[in-house]
């Protein structure tokens, strides 16, 4: 269809000489829009089959429909004159002994003659019978042309509508930028009449033009009506297909927690690849019900998790086309499961986990966010392939990871009697556990809460004092090696070595470092969120 399609307007283009786009010439001729060329071609084909010939074949379509010339035939005093001229004309052609204003006209008679020729009507010894006020027989060419050419000359030199034509030209004359449609018209003075409605003339030209290339035409509506046809059959099989984004669809939709579902609404076209992305519908449910929403108001709407989810959805597509071309693939997840909620987070991990398990796929998983760091690692990672990067002024390191599980039991519990900053670091994690089955009323709490928040007796507590509470706690015997060393002493000391060193996969210098700030000229460490 397209090559047929090509090949008409190619011919039309050197039919009419112009230098305009041909198809949306056409199609704003007979449609008044640009993008209809083919419904254009269909609304006239009864037109054209029934029509004899093509007696504006040969008009320049450029020169008569100039912008500039088109204006022109708006103005007042132009078109006044205009219509004074082709009122006479008519009336000329009424009263012509052979013509008709509506067939048999001025223009087309001449061509008629010509047709007649070529398709070797006389040739036949075939007459033409010209009945007037009195009955002719033409027997070739040249008579009928020479009747023809006398019977215009009696209407185009008649001395009314010489006048006419004379006024007309001077208001042509006075506009320098239309001197070819002038021209034109002085060597084509039958169109003339024609000028008064333009677009009607412009349809008869087009019409012309085609009935020219008429089995171009004709090959290009054939084509139109089996690719019409063919398309009808190749719909209804896509119709009872699944396009990759609908798969991906059905998984967002299973996989994700947010408060609207996902549609397709343009599949058959996208299919048949006549658009190329697939366009979204909402629906947004609630305990109220759902209803179709569009996306701006989708957004405004929904959560900054639950608008992460839904940009997701991309990521997902990609993953299964790749997964579906069997293409090996590297996919690197960086921060992924920021801001989502608990439900969405989880969501999130399982399909990572899915997609660990699939042949084609390696992945590399960078995070900030230790909680999703354990998931992971308890879900799919082995310990062994879980890094944490380590940073300083020249460069970065990546070290095998520490304290993924339970760093408090497996690491700072046992080492607390030996090593300073872990001891430090368990001040919050023994404060909670002393919460949590005593209560914040226990004497051990009330202690462990001074070494956090900035109180009258915190300059006073000793390490002695915090080995008790762990004794305690724990049911254990442990011997700080410097028992009668205040505890806040200790905690600035660490915590000046804990800025002062790199950043990387120690977890002891993030909680004693985090969060400190000033009371009474005393910087302390406020561990309480950790």
């Amino acid at each position: 269809m397209d090559a047929a399609k090509d090949k008409l307007l190619k011919a039309l283009k050197a039919q009419s000489g112009s230098k305009r786009d041909i198809e949306s010439e056409i199609s704003s001729s007979f449609t008044r829009r640009e993008d209809q060329f083919v419904r254009a071609l269909q609304r006239i084909q009864l037109e054209l089959e029934s029509q004899k010939g093509a007696p504006y074949a040969d008009v320049d379509y450029d020169t008569l429909f100039d912008d500039k010339a088109q204006a022109l035939l708006k103005e007042k005093d132009f078109k006044s004159a205009l219509e004074d001229y082709v009122k006479k004309y008519n009336e000329l052609l009424d009263a012509s002994m052979y013509f008709s204003r509506d067939t048999f006209n001025y223009y087309n008679a001449g061509t008629i003659a010509k047709t007649l020729a070529e398709h070797g009507f006389f040739k036949a010894k075939h007459t033409v019978n010209l009945h007037g006020n009195k009955n002719i027989e033409i027997k070739d060419q040249k008579q009928l042309e020479a009747l023809i050419e006398d019977e215009k000359k009696a209407i185009i030199e008649d001395a009314e509508l010489r006048k006419r034509f004379t006024g007309i030209q001077k208001l042509l004359s006075k506009n320098a930028q239309v001197r070819d449609f002038e021209q034109y018209l002085l060597e084509h003075e039958a169109l003339l009449p024609k000028m008064v409605d333009p677009e009607a003339f412009k349809e008869e030209i087009w019409k012309s033009y085609l009935k020219t290339n008429f089995d171009l035409y004709t090959d290009l509506l054939t084509k139109v009506k089996q690719t019409d046809k063919r398309k009808a059959e190749i719909e209804v099989d896509a119709s009872k297909q699944q396009t990759q984004w609908e798969h991906v669809i059905d998984i967002f939709n299973e996989r994700f927690f947010v408060p609207f579902k996902l549609v397709a609404q343009n599949r058959i076209p996208v299919m048949l690849g006549q658009e190329s992305m697939l366009r979204l519908g909402f629906t947004f449910e609630d305990s109220a019900g759902s209803t179709a929403i569009d996306k701006p108001t989708l957004m405004q709407a929904l959560s900054t998790g639950e608008k992460k989810a839904f940009y997701v959805l991309n990521v997902i597509f990609e993953i299964e086309a790749r997964a579906q071309a069997k293409q090996k693939t590297i996919l690197i997840v960086d921060d992924i499961a920021d801001s989502f909620d608990y439900k969405n987070k989880y969501a999130i991990i399982q399909y990572l986990l899915d997609i660990e398990k699939r042949e084609h796929f390696d992945e590399i998983l960078l995070t900030h966010n230790f909680d999703f760091y354990r998931t992971v690692q308890s879900r799919f990672i082995p310990y062994s392939q879980c890094l944490m990067a380590e940073k300083s002024g020249s460069e970065v390191k990546l070290l095998p990871a520490v304290g993924i599980k339970n760093i408090f039991v497996n690491d700072w519990k046992q080492n607390f009697g030996a090593d300073s900053k872990k001891r430090i670091a368990s001040i919050p994690f023994m404060r909670n556990l002393i919460e949590y089955t005593k209560g914040e009323a226990d004497p051990d709490f009330i202690t462990l809460t001074s070494l956090l928040h900035w109180k009258a007796d915190s300059a006073g507590v000793t390490q002695a004092n915090l080995d008790q509470i762990y004794n305690r706690t724990f049911a254990q015997a442990v011997t700080f090696g410097s028992p009668t060393q205040f505890v806040v002493n200790s905690i600035e000391m660490e915590a000046k070595q804990c800025l002062a060193a790199s950043d990387g996969p120690h977890l002891e210098n993030k909680v004693i470092t985090r969060d400190r700030h000033s009371t009474d000229n005393r910087k302390i460490l406020d561990s309480q969120n950790r």
